[in-house]
C-alpha cells in the first residue's frame, strides 16, 4: 500500500515545486542573517504542499471520473488501487503535516518582534493549502474552470520566490519580481503541457482547462508566450543588476526549452507530449539553480 501512496505523491513534480524556493533562497544567500534551517524547512513545507496538491488532484479527478483512460502516470483513485476514503485520510494527514512544518518554519524565521509577519505568512500557508485542495476537489473546483494557470503562477512563482527571500532577509526587493515571474511562467508552461496532453479527455469530462477553452492551436501560442516572458524577465533582471557575464549562464536551461517549443509546434498526437513534461520541469529547476548561483 505504501508504494501506491508514493506513486500518488508524484515525486517527479517535486523539483518543479521547489524551484521558486531555490530561486528566492539563492538570491538571499548574501544576506548577513542567512539561516540554512529556514531553507530546509521552506523546502520541506513546499514539498508537503505539493504532495497535498497531488493527493487532492488524484482524489478530485478520480471521484469525478476525469482520470478514466488518461495518459501519463497512473492515477490511484481512478484505478481503484487507493479508495476515495483512504485518499481523503491521506489528504488530512498531509494537511496536518504541512501546517506543523509551516509553523516550525515561521518559528525559526520570525522572533516575537515579527509576530505580524508570522501571522501573515501563516495565512498565506493556509491559503496555499485551501488552493491545493480546491484545484480539483468540490463542485466549484477552479481547475475545472480554467483558473489553474493563475494558481500556479501566483503560488509556484511569486509567493514561492518572494516569500522565501523575505523569510531569510526580512526585506522585499522589487527587482525580484522579475525572476519570480520567470519561475511562475515556466511553471505554468508545465501545467499547460499537461493540459494539452489531456485535452481530449478533459473536454469529455467537462474539465474546462485553459487549453480546452483556447483550443489546441491557441494553446500552443500561449505556450510559446510563456517561455518568451520567462526569458525577457530573467534577462531584464540581469541587465538591471549586472555584475558579470557569468550571470547569463542560466540561458543554458533554455536549450531544452527551445527543443520543447519545436516539439510542441510539430505535435499532432497529444499523448506524445507526456515525455515533454519532465523536460520543461527539470529545465525550470536547472534555471532556478543557475540563476540563483550566479546572480
Amino acid at each position: 500500500m505504501l508504494k501506491h501512496y508514493i506513486s500518488a505523491a508524484r515525486l517527479r513534480t517535486l523539483p518543479l515545486s521547489i524551484s521558486g524556493i531555490i530561486m528566492g533562497c539563492g538570491l538571499a544567500y548574501n544576506s548577513y542573517n542567512y539561516n540554512w534551517l529556514i531553507v530546509c524547512f521552506a523546502i520541506l513545507a513546499t514539498v508537503c504542499f505539493q504532495i497535498l496538491s497531488n493527493f487532492a488532484n488524484d482524489y478530485g479527478d478520480g471521484v469525478k471520473g476525469t482520470d478514466i483512460n488518461r495518459v501519463g502516470e497512473q492515477r490511484l483513485v481512478s484505478s481503484g488501487l487507493i479508495s476515495p476514503v483512504q485518499m481523503k485520510f491521506a489528504i488530512k494527514i498531509t494537511v496536518i503535516l504541512s501546517i506543523t512544518i509551516a509553523l516550525l518554519l515561521l518559528y525559526i524565521a520570525f522572533d516575537k518582534n515579527n509576530f505580524l509577519y508570522a501571522v501573515l505568512f501563516f495565512g498565506l500557508g493556509v491559503l496555499s493549502i485551501v488552493a491545493a485542495i480546491k484545484y480539483t476537489v468540490g463542485k466549484n473546483a477552479y481547475g475545472y474552470s480554467g483558473f489553474g494557470d493563475i494558481f500556479v503562477f501566483l503560488f509556484f512563482g511569486l509567493l514561492s520566490t518572494l516569500g522565501s527571500y523575505f523569510l531569510i532577509t526580512k526585506q522585499f526587493d522589487s527587482k525580484l519580481i522579475l525572476p519570480a515571474i520567470s519561475i511562475g511562467t515556466l511553471s505554468v508552461a508545465v501545467l499547460n503541457l499537461n493540459n494539452m496532453r489531456d485535452q481530449i479527455q478533459d473536454k469529455k469530462s467537462n474539465k474546462n482547462t485553459l487549453v480546452v477553452k483556447l483550443g489546441s492551436q491557441k494553446a500552443k501560442l500561449y505556450h510559446y508566450s510563456l517561455f518568451v516572458i520567462a526569458l525577457i524577465t530573467s534577462v531584464s533582471y540581469v541587465m538591471i543588476d549586472y555584475k558579470s557575464p557569468l550571470q547569463f549562464l542560466f540561458l543554458i536551461a533554455f536549450i531544452p526549452i527551445i527543443l520543447n517549443t519545436i516539439c510542441v509546434a510539430k505535435n499532432i498526437i497529444f499523448s506524445e507530449l507526456d515525455s515533454e513534461l519532465k523536460k520543461v520541469a527539470l529545465s525550470t529547476f536547472l534555471f532556478a539553480l543557475l540563476f540563483s548561483v550566479f546572480n
